[in-house]
């Protein structure tokens, strides 16, 4: 054994010695590449042998993660070192599968699945009929390696009860220190709101998804300060967390963050108070009737609304109804209304998947441009994932996306009611609330391209379907099987 181990060593130096030495000559010739062998040689073993581990790396990088695009260094939207690695993950997990040919039927039967599976089927159609296929097939290649990775692949690894707060800890700690960097930075501006718009870069392409993931995270990060078997030092962590988040929230000046958190709010009323469903609905189609009858006098009254976006955080908070002159909420509704012109001419199939940027610029009114409107898709997308859907993808595909958002929440609550571990009765309600905050959000901007929100909405959406299938029964014995 001991001359193996000698001879093992030895090998293992000469191959570092080789590698220093190639690196160095490549080096020297400016080439440096050579120089990310061993990560890449380390992502491939995890791939194959630790693939829990490396999806947890996955997710503690998604904060940091950097767009190449962005950077300069490529035409192409594409996050280092996260998306490469869910690529790959995409294709392993999916080989193992086919080679295993055993599925568990509690997942694949699960009205979540069923739901994704049928919202995924419509995109691949609609990949078909697009008008820019090779731009569809690309967006739909890049959902795929989101959701086989990280919901088909999560719930199975959400066996183990604890690896759901792992999940959650990973993509908090690293982004509360991604928050931390940009208040250091922004207080050497004076917490300019100008400043805000950009200051987050290059983790965060801009305030609004920055501030659309840190109110992700602060239901979340409520929900783990309720854990009973955490530590005085874990409860301080936290709580210096949370902290953190809110004052980065605050500082964002991102006024639909803000809407999403109190509509969260809203919701955990309304389980805490234990009002029915049916009654819900009945104040929302009541809301909707009002709405509908009295449009023209809240038209004029939101028309005499001139207070533009501003550092003083209360007139800030009064721009948000301002559609006279307020420019980010003009172009907002100029997105819109070129998303609704989009659907009324192609209404049942869409313009294809991820196709909007490259499409909307002709279905842009004169009368609706705005001081920041661009014919060339470069700040934003539709700034709705329901409205962006629905132009991408027709009325199949936001109704496909709709079912898909109904059985989640539906789904989660239920199991809320019902489920007896009070543990994970306070995880699951995190959940829930973490999600109202960024569907709430997704009215006004939508992020689901990129891995900063898709990391933890996928997850989440995965923690329902484990909790659901493994972990809701009383005294139920859990088949813990390893996982690579």
């Amino acid at each position: 054994m001991p001359k193996a181990l000698s001879r093992y060593n030895l090998l293992l130096v000469f191959l570092s010695l080789v590698f220093i030495g190639l690196n160095g000559y490549f080096l020297f010739k400016g080439n440096y590449y050579v120089s990310f062998l061993p990560l890449a040689v380390s992502v491939v073993y995890f791939s194959f042998y630790k693939t829990k581990e490396l999806l947890f790396f996955v997710v503690l990088c998604t904060p940091f993660s950097l767009n190449l695009e962005e950077l300069a260094l490529g035409n192409i939207g594409f996050y280092l070192p996260t998306e490469p690695i869910l690529f790959g993950l995409m294709i392993l997990l999916s080989i193992r599968a086919l080679m295993r040919g055993t599925y568990d039927k509690k997942l694949l039967n699960h009205p979540i699945t069923i739901a994704t599976l049928f919202y995924l089927s419509w995109m691949l159609i609609t990949v078909f009929t697009s008008s820019n296929p090779i731009v569809s097939l690309k967006f739909l290649v890049a959902k795929l390696w989101f959701v086989i990775p990280l919901f088909f692949y999560l719930v199975i690894v959400f066996r183990e009860k604890e690896n759901m707060y792992r999940i959650v800890w990973l993509y908090l700690i690293s982004l509360a220190a991604v928050v931390f960097i940009t208040l250091v930075r922004h207080y050497g501006w004076g917490f300019d709101q100008k400043a805000a718009h950009w200051i987050m870069s290059p983790f965060y392409k801009d305030h609004t998804s920055y501030g659309a993931i840190v109110a992700f995270y602060i239901p979340l990060t409520i929900g783990l300060m309720f854990r009973k078997k955490n530590s005085a030092i874990i409860q301080y962590v936290l709580i210096l967390i949370l902290v953190i988040l809110t004052v980065g929230l605050v500082y964002s000046y991102t006024r639909a963050a803000w809407i999403s958190l109190v509509a969260a709010l809203g919701v955990w009323g309304l389980f805490k108070l234990k009002i029915h469903i049916k009654y819900v609905a009945l104040l929302g189609l009541f809301a909707g009737f009002v709405g509908f009858q009295y449009y023209t006098d809240i038209s004029i009254a939101l028309s005499k609304n001139k207070t533009d976006s501003s550092e003083n955080i209360s007139k800030h908070i009064e721009s948000i109804s301002n559609v006279s002159t307020d420019a980010s909420n003009l172009e907002r509704i100029n997105r819109w209304n070129c998303a609704i012109r989009m659907f009324e001419e192609k209404p049942f199939f869409g313009w294809g998947p991820g196709t909007y940027a490259f499409e909307y610029a002709p279905f842009q009114h004169s009368s609706e441009i705005t001081v920041i409107s661009t014919n060339f898709g470069n700040r934003g997308n539709a700034h709705s994932e329901y409205l962006g859907t629905l132009a991408e993808m027709g009325v199949i595909g936001l109704f496909s996306f709709l079912v898909l958002l109904f059985f989640v929440f539906y789904r989660a609550s239920m199991l809320y009611i019902k489920l007896d571990d009070k543990e994970l009765k306070t995880l699951l309600l995190s959940v829930i609330l973490a999600l109202t905050s960024y569907f709430i959000h997704g009215v006004l901007n939508n992020y689901l391209d990129t891995d900063k929100a898709s990391v933890p909405v996928w997850t989440c959406f995965a923690i329902i379907v484990a909790i659901d299938i493994y972990h809701s029964k009383r005294n139920k014995e859990i088949t813990r099987t390893k996982i690579n």
